[in-house]
């Protein structure tokens, strides 16, 4: 399989240019990978949010306040 045309290596490689696959599209994957990464960290934030939320609420409050007032 070659994913930049050349069908024989037998040349000099610094005539070459880039040898890897999906030449080019260097800026919009960077562009892809940021907003990936944002993207993770807002579903992330929210998704921590509602579970502290949810255990903020779990237990008796007056046993925890007076557990708390002990000390």
């Amino acid at each position: 399989m070659s994913t930049n045309g050349y069908t024989n290596w037998a040349v000099d490689l610094a005539e070459v240019g880039p040898i890897y696959p999906f030449q080019g599209y260097e800026v919009l994957m960077v562009i892809i990978g940021v907003v990936f990464w944002i993207g993770w960290h807002r579903i992330q934030f929210v998704r921590e949010g509602e579970h502290l939320e949810k255990a903020r609420h779990t237990g008796d409050e007056e046993k925890v306040k007076a557990q708390l007032e002990r000390y």
